[in-house]
């Protein structure tokens, strides 16, 4: 009785909806029974009754239909929750929860590589687990670590990133998979090595090991390498020049002062992965990127058959901007040439919708990143377009340890609005999968703007304490942050000037002591040879 009177509640908005419903029962009741207890009617009053019993009709149904909606929100909202439930909140699991709310999500492929898939990982995870990352398993030309050269392993840094990303409880999966023993006997060994290393001996292929993976570390996905074959990423740069080591590729573009021409594999006749091929065709959504373009995103691209069957699903394949370049790679690009650049190594149709970042990123972290080489993807929305890409603008850019990174929830929360988009646009609102995944988005984008507004009181709090400084005049900045923040810049450069000035004139200062004391050396010495 005392889970009954919880859905009374406010919190719950039940109520609304109960009220509804009984209001149509009287008028369809008041409707009826006006017709039935007379004994002589006339057609104004039959018409009158009619108009009653059709209102009240209407009220139960409407009542009816939102009430079921609101009963599918209240479990999203408990499921998103879950492990953090209240005692006083509303029971909604005990009644009706059912893992399938995750398993009968979105089928949706992720092709990347680095920190930009698992950013997408850990934010994906909370809508479906019919998540599938496709990562490569290559050194990219690097010196094999101790373990990986004593237990006989492919690289597998990134498979064990990305199952950190799809895990439940993220920190102790990191700790666990990454551990190396101090032990005498397994010295220097990782922890994840070996336990991939024994799963591959139990079920006898490497493939099915990682594919079983996902029951037994309770993942919400599952992770395919793209291929089993050993791979080199080479570049070719517009000067002729061609680097067979991932890991000089920016140093080299660097010193050469020449862009990347273009990006290959070796062999280049590599065979794809078990499961790969077939995760693609299957999937509703295609998510490529973010990351680095050339090293981590189009090399997955490269790989045989994993392009072509990409152009040809019948998914939304979708590409994640980046929101700075990156030095040694991208110097100077705009979001148009990033797409370029996967258009010309994949083919036309590899992407039908570009997902890019409106978000303001302050100058005191801009200036960092502009010492580093780096600088904000310039959007320019009319060439994208000319390449036949839709362009969806968002809020993604956030701050993840000191550096700016896509934000996890912005990110999934985009590619779930164009799902649910798409399945409105195919007039399958009213289906369970919409309802399902509209209820956890609205949800979801409740509480992230609830943290977006305690970030911005910060920001401007912190942005009154800047002392103003009269911007000058004759200096043009092109940056988008440029206007908002103008008197930010004008007090850092300030600042910067005084700090260089207060050098300057400690080094006149030390200088000059230098040659007072060599003058005074000087007739200091004259005097002694005098005396002598």
């Amino acid at each position: 009785m005392k889970g009954f009177f919880k859905w009374f509640k406010s919190s719950t908005k039940m109520k609304r909806w109960f009220f509804l419903i009984l209001l149509g029962i009287v008028l369809a009741s008041a409707g009826v029974s006006k017709i039935i207890i007379s004994e002589e009617i006339s057609f104004q009053e039959v018409g009158k009754s009619a108009i009653l019993f059709i209102c009240g009709f209407t009220c139960v149904i409407l009542g009816i239909v939102f009430c079921q909606k609101r009963v599918l929100e209240l479990l999203i909202e408990d499921v998103n929750n879950k492990g953090k439930k209240d005692k006083n909140s509303v029971d909604v699991k005990s009644l009706i929860f059912n893992r399938k709310v995750y398993d009968d999500g979105p089928n949706i492929v992720v092709i990347g590589g680095g920190t930009g898939l698992n950013t997408v990982l850990k934010g994906l995870k909370n809508f479906t687990s019919n998540i599938t990352a496709i990562v490569t398993v290559s050194d990219y030309g690097r010196v094999a670590g101790y373990s990986r050269k004593k237990l006989n392993l492919l690289p597998l840094d990134d498979i064990k990133e990305s199952l950190v990303a799809l895990s439940n409880n993220e920190a102790p999966m990191e700790g666990l998979l990454n551990l190396q023993f101090s032990n005498s006997i397994l010295k220097d060994l990782s922890f994840g090595d070996i336990y991939l290393l024994a799963m591959e001996e139990l079920y006898g292929d490497f493939y099915d090991s990682i594919e079983k993976c996902k029951n037994i570390l309770n993942i919400n996905g599952k992770v395919l390498p793209v291929t089993l074959d050993e791979i080199k990423i080479c570049a070719e740069l517009k000067d002729g020049t061609v680097i067979e080591d991932r890991d000089k590729i920016p140093e080299i573009v660097y010193d050469k002062a020449s862009k990347i021409n273009r990006i290959f594999i070796n062999p280049s006749n590599c065979k794809v992965a078990p499961g790969v091929i077939e995760a693609i065709e299957n999937a509703d959504a295609i998510i490529i990127g973010p990351g680095s373009l050339y090293t981590n995103v189009i090399p997955n691209l490269l790989v045989k058959n994993v392009a072509k069957t990409i152009r040809e699903s019948k998914a939304m394949k979708v590409y994640i901007s980046n929101i700075m370049t990156e030095p040694g790679q991208t110097d100077g690009y705009s979001m148009s040439e990033h797409l370029n650049a996967i258009i010309e190594h994949a083919g036309k149709g590899i992407i039908d919708y570009c997902i890019y970042d409106t978000g303001d990123i302050i100058p005191e972290i801009m200036k960092r990143y502009h010492r580093e080489g780096a600088d904000l993807v310039e959007i320019d929305s009319q060439k994208a377009k000319e390449l036949g890409v839709k362009l969806i603008g968002r809020e993604l850019s956030c701050m993840i340890d000191d550096s700016v990174r896509h934000s996890p929830n912005g990110v999934a929360e985009a590619i779930m609005e164009l799902i649910c988009n798409d399945l409105k646009f195919k007039d399958n609102q009213n289906t369970k999968d919409y309802l399902l995944l509209s209820g956890k988005l609205k949800n979801s984008k409740k509480k992230r703007k609830s943290r977006i507004k305690i970030l911005k009181r910060k920001e401007k709090a912190e942005a009154k304490e800047v002392p103003k400084i009269k911007p000058d005049k004759n200096r043009q900045r092109k940056s988008k942050f440029s206007t908002k923040y103008k008197d930010r810049i004008e007090a850092i450069q300030n600042t910067d000037e005084n700090i260089a000035r207060n050098r300057r004139l400690e080094q006149e200062k030390t200088e000059k002591e230098k040659f007072l004391k060599e003058v005074e050396d000087n007739i200091k010495s004259k005097d002694e040879n005098t005396v002598k």
